[in-house]
C-alpha cells in the first residue's frame, strides 16, 4: 500500500496524472475570423482576457487600439477577441482597421461563447485568473484601469 501511495506521488509531480476538466465555460471550440479551430480550455491554468465586441459598437472602436496596446505590454497574459452580432467581413475589415494582430479573435457568429460568459451588452471584458476565475466588467475602462486589472492577473 505505501509503494502504492509513493508511485502516486510520483506520477502526480511528474504531471502523468489526469488533469481535472476545464470549468464548463472554457469546454468550447470557436473559428477565429481565419477560420482555425481554438479551444477554450487552452485558456485554463493560465490568466487571460477575453474582450467581447461587435464591429459597429462605437467604445469597441474607440479602445481597440487601447486593448492592442495593453496586450502587447502583458505578454505573460493571453489576450482573445470575442467578436459577435455581425458578419465575418465586418470582424476581419474592424480587426485590419485597428490594426489588432497581436492575438486572435473568435468570430461567435451564433453567440454562443457570449452565452457561456454570461455577456449581454459590447464591450465586456472577461479577467480569467490561473484558477479559472472569472471577472466580468462591461463597459470601456480607461487604458489605466485595463491595465491595473491586467497586471493583477499575474500577481
Amino acid at each position: 500500500m505505501r509503494i502504492l501511495g509513493v508511485l502516486l506521488g510520483v506520477l502526480l509531480l511528474a504531471g502523468c496524472a489526469e488533469k481535472a476538466p476545464a470549468p464548463e465555460k472554457f469546454q468550447f471550440t470557436a473559428k477565429t475570423l481565419e477560420g482555425a479551430e481554438f479551444r477554450g480550455d487552452k485558456l485554463v491554468g493560465q490568466p487571460a482576457v477575453l474582450w467581447f465586441w461587435t464591429p459597429w459598437c462605437p467604445s469597441c472602436n474607440a479602445e481597440a487600439e487601447k486593448v492592442a496596446e495593453v496586450a502587447k505590454r502583458h505578454n505573460k497574459v493571453q489576450f482573445v477577441g470575442v467578436a459577435a452580432e455581425d458578419q465575418l467581413d465586418a470582424m476581419k475589415k474592424f480587426v485590419s482597421d485597428h490594426r489588432m494582430t497581436g492575438f486572435p479573435h473568435l468570430a461567435d457568429l451564433d453567440g454562443s461563447v457570449w452565452k457561456r460568459f454570461g455577456v449581454t451588452a459590447q464591450p465586456t471584458f472577461a479577467f480569467v485568473r490561473s484558477d479559472g476565475s472569472v471577472e466580468l466588467l462591461t463597459g470601456a475602462p480607461t487604458e489605466e484601469q485595463l491595465d491595473q486589472r491586467v497586471s493583477a492577473l499575474v500577481q
